[in-house]
């Protein structure tokens, strides 16, 4: 559950979401990209980083000077699967919800 939690609050953050989507939409990126177009500092995003791999969201590898980061899969499939085996409350709720809206337009 602790894994799980700090994911979650990982993910919070909207820099460090934004960072997973651009890892996830292009691959491999060396930290440089990451800081492109967001207006921090290389101090700034390498924090980001941190509370990332930490997370197990992501993951860094070196090539000499140069860290190159990754999303690492298993960090997020732990994320979804805690959101499928939510599935069967998610369509429980929104048979309630279809229930209700049904019943107040034969009202």
């Amino acid at each position: 559950m602790t894994h799980l939690l700090s994911a979650f609050s990982a993910l919070s953050d909207p820099t460090r979401f934004d960072i997973v989507e651009q890892l996830m939409a292009q691959g491999e990126l060396p930290a440089g990209d990451l800081i492109q177009g967001r207006g921090m500092s290389g101090a700034a995003i390498s924090r980001h980083l941190k509370v990332l791999r930490e997370a197990g969201i992501i993951q860094q590898r070196a090539i000499g000077t140069k860290r190159l980061y990754t999303v690492q899969p298993e960090g997020l499939r732990a994320i979804a699967n805690w959101t499928i085996s939510k599935r069967e409350f998610w369509e429980a709720s929104l048979d309630r919800l279809e229930a209700a809206i049904l019943e107040e337009d034969d009202a």
